[in-house]
């Protein structure tokens, strides 16, 4: 019985070799989709985080701004921001209107008397007076992404709300007669801000820190697993069609000899995709400006989850290949639900920015239990016991596809 397994798998592994185009898409693609995209990833993370970003103030109140690395020009008239933004490639603006830190101090000063007022030391008639609020005009261009004009407006917004802050204080100052105040006062709670840590919430000790390195390998490096459909379910269609499984039956050799032996060359190939595509990462990424990729301690959790991630792949292309009819629904049905799957389980975008309903639904897709069993090992710092409702969905989804592929063979009588 071995020997026979071993003479199929030999015959499976030279069948593969021999597919070039299938080799590629399974070794060669997968590492440039996890190059590009980590350093897509990467450089966009850098560019919302460290990197400056060119910023036009068209400052028509002729006070200093200091808040950006900033292009100034005080002769832009707000009519022709948004010309000059697509002519020097610019991608955000603010707009200062005249007399804007005239309206400021105004403002600072009323509210001061406000207060005052209720202390019995100022007017109270300022109490009902209308105050005249200056606005400041923000531009961006619509290619910029809303999460980034919306960052960089919530960081105008505090810096404003700063200065405000700060005048109020002067003019209250100046009114009670102790103009040292205020700059005692503003180095006090300089030096004695509350400092906001950042903290991975892992579930152990060992400090993890999440980057584009350790969301991204892991996510497509299941992706390219997934695709062997197109390589795997094309075999098992061309192979059905040629009537090799027909001939099969006329011999000694059993069926499920055969097909396992397809199977278990699949799955070292998908254990060697994560192995290749991991190792090129952990070697090459620091030699590229990218963040490292560091594995989880627990290796033989690490291990399960790589072999049930490939089990998962294989099991899926092989209930594929045995219900489509023809090669060409082989690849275009795998390749475009691999697609819609990865899209509900979290790899083009993390799931939990998806809509409530489609985040129920990406409980059906594998790739959402695949890469939770990633997440779980290399971001969250998981033991076995946080590990094991991923596994148990995993397990279930590889039995459903082997049913379906028994059944669907047993009806086409190949078994």
């Amino acid at each position: 019985m071995m020997y026979r397994f071993r003479i199929a798998a030999k015959k499976e592994f030279l069948i593969l070799l021999n597919d070039k185009t299938g080799l590629a898409l399974m070794f060669i693609m997968p590492i440039l989709l996890v190059y590009i995209i980590t350093i897509i990833q990467d450089s966009a993370f850098k560019t919302a985080n460290q990197n400056s970003m060119t910023l036009l103030v068209a400052n028509h109140d002729n006070k200093e701004a200091k808040l950006f690395t900033i292009v100034e020009d005080s002769t832009v008239k707000k009519e022709l921001i948004s010309e000059v933004l697509y002519q020097e490639k610019y991608l955000t603006a603010i707009y200062f209107p005249p007399n804007f830190s005239t309206q400021l101090i105004q403002k600072a000063d009323r509210l001061g008397g406000v207060l005052l007022s209720e202390l019995g030391m100022g007017d109270p008639a300022s109490l009902v007076e209308k105050l005249k609020i200056p606005t400041v005009d923000y531009y961006h261009d619509p290619v910029l992404q809303q999460n980034y004009a919306i960052s960089i407006m919530n960081m105008v917004d505090a810096y404003v709300q700063t200065v405000e802050a700060d005048l109020l204080i002067s003019q209250m100052c100046q009114r009670l007669e102790i103009p040292t105040a205020p700059a005692k006062l503003k180095q006090a709670m300089e030096s004695n801000k509350i400092p906001v840590q950042k903290i991975a919430a892992t579930l152990n000790q060992r400090s993890i820190q999440p980057n584009s390195t350790q969301h991204n390998v892991p996510a497509w490096t299941i992706f390219a697993m997934f695709f062997m459909v197109t390589s795997l379910g094309n075999s098992i269609v061309k192979e059905r069609l040629s009537g090799a499984y027909i001939r099969l039956k006329t011999m000694p050799t059993h069926f499920s000899l055969v097909l396992g032996a397809k199977l278990f060359v699949y799955l070292v190939a998908a254990i060697l995709q994560v192995t290749l595509i991991f190792s090129l990462a952990k070697l090459t990424f620091p030699s590229i400006d990218l963040p490292p990729l560091t594995f989880p301690p627990n290796m033989l959790a690490f291990f399960v989850v790589v072999v049930l991630n490939g089990l998962a792949a294989v099991s899926y292309a092989t209930a594929v290949g045995s219900v489509a009819r023809t090669r060409e629904q082989a690849n275009g049905f795998g390749a475009v639900s691999v697609v819609i799957l990865a899209a509900l389980g979290g790899i083009w975008v993390p799931s939990f920015i998806l809509p409530e309903f489609f985040q129920t639904l990406s409980y059906i897709s594998p790739l959402y239990w695949c890469l939770e069993g990633f997440y779980t090992l290399f971001l969250r710092g998981g033991d076995w016991q946080v590990l094991a409702p991923t596994l148990l969905g995993l397990i279930a989804f590889i039995s459903a596809c082997m049913t379906i592929t028994y059944f669907q063979l047993k009806r086409d009588r190949l078994i």
